[in-house]
């Protein structure tokens, strides 16, 4: 198959940065066909530079990973300005607390994994967070700094600055 075949075939292109939720901002290296049980798959190529990963994602099934393009400046900008705002308390149970958070960030919309690492944040402040709580909190923030910072053009260091401004502010 050729590579224009290929690409119309597809959403996102190669050399675009793309959002996988849970895993991090990364790179389409190539869009490849593969033999699998007999059938020939297109596969994305994606490079992630968070943990320095190839992984091949079936075209068909990014849609439904939640694998989706970098948002846009000014959507970057509304998950910014949601840190700050104020929020609806979130259940004291941890369980249900990091069962909700997880289908968030499952949904991984860039407002989603903002409200997450809001009101994890804000409940760190009140009582140490349980390890797997923790954990969620970390990647939420990581997922959250790389798509910004790729978003708005910013070193990650600077939305980093940003994100703990707006945080502090409550």
């Amino acid at each position: 198959m050729d590579n224009t075949v290929t690409e119309n075939q597809s959403t996102f292109c190669v050399d675009q940065q793309v959002v996988y939720p849970s895993q991090g901002v990364g790179i389409i290296k190539a869009i490849e066909t593969k033999e699998f049980k007999n059938n020939k798959v297109l596969y994305y190529v994606i490079y992630l530079e968070v943990s320095d990963m190839t992984i091949m994602v079936p075209v068909e099934k990014a849609e439904d990973l939640g694998i989706r393009a970098i948002v846009p400046q000014d959507e970057a900008q509304k998950a910014l300005d949601l840190i700050g705002e104020d929020y609806e308390p979130i259940p004291s149970d941890w369980k249900l607390r990091y069962q909700m958070n997880l289908d968030l960030l499952k949904k991984g919309s860039v407002t989603d994994i903002a409200a997450i690492v809001r009101s994890l944040y804000h409940r760190s402040k009140v009582k140490e967070l349980p390890i797997l709580e923790r954990k969620l909190y970390d990647s939420a923030l990581k997922l959250l700094e790389d798509e910004i910072a790729f978003s708005l053009q910013k070193s990650k260091e600077e939305v980093e600055t940003m994100i703990f401004t707006r945080l502090e502010v409550k």
